[in-house]
């Protein structure tokens, strides 16, 4: 679609027919899988079966404007009841509360490990830059209902008043830049720093990459194990202020290939670190900006121009994008979560995840047929404005057959 035409809609409340692929993209068999791995699919006939559950885990995070009733409602997620009529069943707070609790955070946390694996991964394979799949990392916090068994579960950050008004997980994320979506994700409480919570993410990264970072992840080991686990598992960061170095050649205006002697610490702490680091230091400035120094195992000057190393580096703001478009337009400004125990909020946050995927996966093929990229942002935010805004007698028109196989259309 257009972009006018699709603010056309947006103002008139109106869905477009193409937006039906969206139930489409998240494959029945994944949510299967998901669910036979964790041994949570349903087996007695239930009225909020766990496939059905599923979509409305992800359904939470993407109406915000509706109650989690409302939600299930609105997408039809309850089996018809023995009515004459047909129409569906009505659901309680505590059979949401039931469903979830069978579903589990695990079950959906495969399915998004699976989902991303999919999308992800195959996104950045086709939008390489001279042959790397181009990766971002970096963390962010979502707050949460301020309940004790939350707090207790993930804490909150301190305040000159004494602690936060609401308690905090902390989230380290692994994105496919270019295609603005999430390839993984690490989840704990607020006090659990980023460096260490990302290291459930590093085995996630595919050879033949390379990773933009923020100079918060400027550890030796980090860097040494992305490098050297893998194969051409390349990284980019900017470099800390007082670092030094020792050049050793220079490759060009502003560019050297440098050594750098690690800390006995850290070396005490780590003994497979060697003593040194090749790196290459490039430095770069834009007019009007401060002069930027960046840190890389991209060493190769002819393969990888340090010019185009500068402008790489600044697609690591993509990352910070997808965060404000989770926040911000996604949640609708409503940054607390939901969930009350700390098992749902899990499953909460990785039933968001596969929504926010789901919309960038659709938006991402929207501009690919119109060979425009920037179209993609824009029609996130648009889209998602219809989830919450349009009528739910105009959203779904969707036969309870369709969810018995496991395709409910949450995006009709």
């Amino acid at each position: 679609m257009d972009l006018g035409p699709a603010l056309l809609a947006v103002g008139a409340g109106e869905w477009p027919d193409h937006f039906e692929q969206f139930a489409a993209a998240l494959d029945p068999a994944w949510i299967e899988q998901a669910l036979t791995a964790t041994g949570t699919a349903t087996v007695r006939r239930r009225k909020l079966p766990a496939e059905q559950a599923v979509w409305l885990v992800i359904g939470m995070g993407l109406c915000r404007n509706r109650s989690i009733q409302e939600v299930a409602r609105h997408l039809r997620l309850v089996l018809p009841g023995s009515t004459a009529t047909g129409h569906a069943g009505s659901l309680t707070s505590s059979a949401v509360v039931q469903a979830r609790a069978r579903l589990g955070c695990e079950s959906v946390r495969e399915l998004f490990r699976q989902t991303a694996e999919h999308w992800a991964v195959s996104a950045a394979d086709t939008q390489r830059w001279r042959g790397l799949a181009v990766y971002g990392v970096d963390g962010s916090t979502l707050r949460l209902a301020d309940t004790p068994e939350n707090e207790s579960a993930f804490g909150r950050p301190g305040s000159s008043r004494g602690g936060a008004a609401y308690p905090q997980l902390r989230l380290v994320a692994l994105m496919a830049l270019r295609a603005h979506l999430l390839a993984g994700l690490a989840l704990s409480p607020y006090t659990t720093g980023e460096v260490p919570l990302a290291e459930t993410l590093w085995d996630q990264i595919p050879d033949d990459s390379v990773t933009v970072l923020d100079r918060g992840f400027l550890s030796y080991r980090l860097l040494h194990r992305l490098h050297t686990q893998g194969s051409s598992r390349h990284w980019l960061i900017r470099t800390k202020a007082g670092l030094k170095w020792r050049v050793l050649r220079r490759l060009g205006a502003n560019d050297h290939l440098v050594e750098i002697t690690l800390p006995k610490q850290a070396r005490r702490a780590h003994p497979e670190l060697p003593e040194t680091l090749q790196v290459r230091v490039v430095r770069y400035q834009r007019r009007g900006f401060r002069a930027q120094t960046l840190l890389t195992s991209l060493t190769d000057r002819e393969r990888y121009p340090a010019a185009e190393i500068a402008a790489l580096y600044h697609e690591r703001w993509e990352l910070e994008l997808a965060f404000d478009e989770l926040k911000t337009h996604t949640l609708e400004r409503e940054e607390t979560l939901r969930s009350r125990t700390p098992a749902r909020v899990s499953q909460e946050v990785w039933g968001l995840a596969i929504g926010y995927n789901l919309v960038r996966l659709a938006m991402a093929r929207a501009a690919e047929s119109r060979h425009d990229a920037a179209l993609a942002t824009v029609m996130t935010v648009i889209l998602l404005n219809l989830l919450n805004h349009a009528c739910a007698s105009s959203l779904i028109e969707c036969r309870t057959a369709i969810f018995r196989r496991c395709r409910p259309a949450l995006y009709l």
